[in-house]
């Protein structure tokens, strides 16, 4: 596979994952071009090796650490808090049924966005990129053990917040 079909062909994963990992799409799209841009360099290493996703999942995931490193990008966006749900009127009814389901889930990635980036990035690769244990642990570059061990600490603190904001 060529460097241009593979780009072609899981270029958008790549964004999403960085987008989940992140929690902004511009900030994704530039980390996966940087990523590209050194595996581009070293494809024909890569495409030698065992599994290019990991290799380039690992590199979008290091540029993610290092983007955060740099003092300069100490910004981070806030969200705008929504206690209750927006009505939406249909024929002269209230419904707030599809605002719901959005701030619930609006209301779940601030709580993933909360988590360590370890955590946050077993999160992901688990119940977003559906990845077993095994790829996870290639992709941080730690074991199986450990991945598993931050999937149950990043689960309980989910749980523990999601209980806390929804009793009071």
């Amino acid at each position: 596979m060529t460097f241009e079909e593979y780009v072609a062909a899981r270029g958008p994963a790549l964004v999403r994952f960085a987008a989940l990992l992140t929690g902004d799409q511009h900030r994704a799209e530039d980390l996966v071009q940087d990523a590209l841009t050194k595996a581009y360099l070293r494809w024909g290493h890569i495409r030698r090796g065992d599994d290019p996703d990991v290799y380039l999942r690992r590199l979008v995931l290091n540029a993610s650490r290092s983007w955060w490193r740099r003092l300069r990008n100490r910004e981070v966006v806030d969200i705008v808090d929504v206690d209750e749900p927006r009505l939406i009127f249909v024929n002269g009814d209230a419904s707030a049924a599809l605002d719901t389901g959005a701030a619930e889930r609006d209301a779940l990635w601030r709580l993933i966005r909360a988590l360590p980036e370890q955590q946050r990035a077993v999160v992901v690769l688990r119940y977003y990129e559906d990845l077993d244990d095994t790829t996870i642990a290639r992709i941080l570059d730690c074991s199986a053990v450990t991945v598993r061990t931050h999937a149950m600490r990043a689960l309980h603190r989910l749980r523990a917040a999601y209980q806390e904001a929804t009793t009071s």
